[in-house]
């Protein structure tokens, strides 16, 4: 036992040791870019700029992603965020990039096959900036790139970034201290907090005093690095098993003469374990009593077949848009709950409101995938001729269902683009459309089922059978090579109005915004128990009950930075969004941030959720 204990103690040491490292290159790369951390990154320029100063070299795609329509700013939490997610390139995926193009193994490939490709795929370069890089004689010689010498020139690049970064930090204390404070020295001067009295909604809670008592086995719920935090809270709710189905939510069938509005829509998980999925705007003629509603969408029902996304929780905010469109006022979210259904019920005046879709990522989450071999996806007949695999028509018709957002059986040329934005980044223009009109089965300038199963079976042709392009497709889609839907969940969105006729309309595919998380926080601290650390009154942790889910939201009223520590360690039957039972953020002063989602593991039994919030 004690050499199980101090092996858990060293493993949790070092886990504490990654995250300072981490941490440190996250400043050191910020420092190198802005004055200070608490400077903004203020445009795509900067985040990509300093995202290189990380040692990572993101595409516009990845830099899309997190600086999408919606986004004005991102702060120094949000660049740490982003670094977990983007991971550096190894030299060992660089060099499987470049054996795709060189077939045959020689190591090198040709300049004219070099331009070809980055001029024509992808992220087209100009022919400037591919002749900067043969130019360079490290690794160019013969009209050919010596492509292992290339990747080693950018791993030693890409490090001696990070290095020069960390030892400007190292040598300028200033930066270290003061900007940012000191983790390994984190004085009560740093933190100084000043006394406020606290909402009549805020209890206190002393807990950081939290040994056991003479006789009591249990341990502690405390963080690893326990003995370096100033205070803590803790947060118990015990859950009955199904006790969270709410039954509050009037079914839409008592209201059959309202006027009635649908769109569908998906959650798509990214490789790096972000969650996007479709925005969308809502028009009100007048002022009506509305219901809203959000459920995963059942595109196929086989008996005796389950399916995973019907578990995934959602969740839909109503935003009221102003006058620009970077301040939405939150009107509320979804809270009721009938079974897998989440709505709300409710008055709206006339205008615009945004719809914006959200799944905690408790179920919908990058799993390892067990399977041997792969589905076939097309065949050749007797005579010779291509043809779809009975299993790849039953996945085309269900991404077909996914995709035809007004559900009208009919895919619009804006509909078709979500499609093409998905699986390729690309759109299709109206001189494009028009071609497949000629080539494809239309009606009103719609594609049918029919036309967009032949529009996959010529893809096929184009490759003479090789379905590698067909896989980006679906592996895009969320399907693994079982042909099962695994990282991705469809939904539905009704909507009914009393008194006029709603009419709702998908503008983006992207990522959560940041007013979706200040819409998260703000509902959660509307509606949660809030708990205030004692001796810190300016670090509250909020935590909210809904349906299958519990949130919690820490806020910092204070002037600095803080590391908070969250342990999950006494929780049973639950699953976190982080993936953790023990892990740190970070709070940027006079700011909030969602701490976790928390759902049952297994929603046949009893749940205990306890967590405990530690300042360091």
């Amino acid at each position: 036992q004690k050499v199980m204990r101090l092996e858990s103690s060293q493993g949790k040491k070092s886990q504490h040791a990654e995250e300072v490292i981490f941490y440190m290159n996250c400043r050191a790369a910020y420092l190198t870019v802005f004055k200070s951390s608490l400077e903004n990154i203020k445009s795509k320029e900067q985040l990509s700029l300093v995202l290189q100063q990380a040692g990572r070299n993101p595409c516009q795609k990845t830099v899309n992603k997190y600086w999408t329509s919606q986004t004005t700013t991102l702060n120094f939490d949000d660049f740490c965020t982003i670094l977990k997610k983007e991971k550096p390139a190894t030299k060992t995926e660089l060099l499987e990039a470049f054996g795709k193009i060189d077939t045959d193994n020689t190591g090198y490939i040709l300049h004219d096959e070099l331009y070809k490709i980055l001029t024509t795929r992808g992220e087209k370069m100009t022919r400037d900036e591919v002749s900067a890089i043969i130019k360079q004689a490290d690794f160019n010689c013969s009209g050919k790139l010596d492509y292992n010498k290339f990747c080693d020139l950018y791993m030693t690049t890409s490090e001696q970034c990070c290095k020069t970064a960390r030892e400007k930090l190292e040598v300028d204390s200033r930066l270290r201290q003061q900007q940012f404070g000191n983790q390994a020295e984190l004085s009560s001067e740093v933190i100084t907090l000043p006394v406020s009295k606290p909402s009549p909604r805020i209890s206190r809670k002393t807990d950081h005093k939290l040994a056991p008592t003479k006789g009591d086995s249990r341990t502690p719920s405390r963080p690893s690095s326990a003995q370096s935090c100033k205070a803590s809270i803790s947060t118990t709710v015990s859950m009955g098993a199904s006790s969270n189905r709410n039954t509050k939510l009037i079914e839409p069938d008592t209201m059959k003469e309202w006027q009635c509005a649908q769109s569908k829509g998906c959650f798509y998980l990214e490789e790096d374990g972000e969650i996007i999925s479709h925005k969308y705007k809502l028009h009100l003629p007048q002022r009506s009593t509305v219901c809203i509603t959000i459920k995963p969408l059942n595109v196929r029902q086989v008996e005796g077949k389950s399916y995973h996304w019907l578990s995934v929780d959602t969740a839909l905010y109503i935003l009221k848009e102003n006058e620009t469109q970077e301040n939405l006022q939150l009107v509320s979210f979804t809270e009721q709950q009938n079974k897998e259904m989440f709505g709300w019920k409710g008055e709206l005046g006339s205008g615009v409101y945004w719809l914006l879709p959200f799944t905690t990522g408790c179920r919908l989450k990058k799993v390892k995938p067990q399977i041997a071999g792969e589905a076939k996806l097309v065949y050749r007949g007797e005579d010779g001729e291509l043809a779809l695999t009975k299993e790849f028509r039953a996945a085309l018709l269900d991404i077909f269902e996914t995709i035809d957002l007004d559900g009208n059986g009919l895919l619009s040329l804006e509909e078709y683009n979500f499609f093409e934005l998905r699986t390729s980044g690309e759109k299709c223009d109206e001189e494009a459309w028009a071609v497949c009109k000629e080539n494809f089965d239309m009606k009103k300038n719609e594609l049918t089922r029919q036309g967009f199963m032949d529009l996959n079976l010529m893809e096929a042709n184009d490759r003479e059978g090789d379905p590698s392009d067909l896989w980006v497709t679906l592996l895009s889609l969320g399907y693994n090579k079982a042909l099962e839907m695994t990282e991705a969940c469809p939904f539905v969105i009704d909507i009914y109005a009393e008194k006029c006729k709603p009419r709702i309309k998908a503008i983006y595919l992207e990522a959560g915004s940041s007013q979706l998380n200040r819409a998260i926080c703000k509902s959660v601290v509307n509606k949660g128990e809030a708990k205030v650390m004692d001796g810190c009154e300016n670090i509250i942790v909020y935590t909210y009950k809904v349906g299958r889910r519990i949130t919690s939201v820490i806020e910092n009223k204070s002037e600095n930075k803080v590391i908070i520590h969250v342990n999950n360690e006494q929780s049973k039957n639950c699953l976190s969004n982080r993936g953790l039972t023990v892990f740190a953020v970070e709070v940027a002063p006079k700011s909030m941030m969602v701490s976790q989602h928390v759902m049952p593991l297994n929603e046949q039994e009893e749940w205990l959720y306890n967590c405990v919030h530690s300042l360091l």
